[in-house]
């Protein structure tokens, strides 16, 4: 349970890390288009802070570290999250530069993410699958 309260405080603070720099560093350079900077918060938040605290709930009910697809899914989830964070963050960065991006640049930038969300996704279908178990042995 430690270690749902611990995910969930991480992608907390990268949550509101990452609304910060948003403000700051497009107030800094004088942006005032749409940046993927701005997403960063809300993935954050959403998709870590409070879906971690949603799994410590279900886990104390349910004590889903108990099923062997925990760490599949934890590790599919996390690296997908964060890669996705990171991708936002660096096409967000290269949006408020204004920075010219090659075409191979831009379909890898786009690519990771795109990979993240697979990852993401891989990780959300082993949390259902360890759901299901754990509802159909109720």
């Amino acid at each position: 349970m430690k270690k749902f309260y611990r995910l969930s405080a991480t992608y907390a603070f990268i949550g509101i890390i990452g609304g910060i720099f948003y403000r700051e560093f497009t107030k800094f350079n004088q942006f005032t288009g749409t940046t993927s900077l701005g997403l960063v918060h809300t993935h954050a938040f959403m998709l870590g802070f409070f879906f971690f605290l949603i799994v410590l709930l279900l886990e104390k009910q349910f004590k889903l570290t108990k099923n062997k697809k925990i760490k599949p899914f934890l590790l599919f989830y996390n690296v997908g999250l964060s890669l996705t964070i990171i991708m936002l963050v660096v096409r967000g960065i290269a949006t408020v530069l204004d920075t010219s991006l090659s075409s191979a640049m831009n379909a890898a930038i786009s690519g990771i993410a795109g990979v993240g969300h697979i990852l993401l996704g891989i990780g959300l279908l082993y949390f259902f699958l360890i759901l299901k178990e754990k509802l159909s042995n109720e």
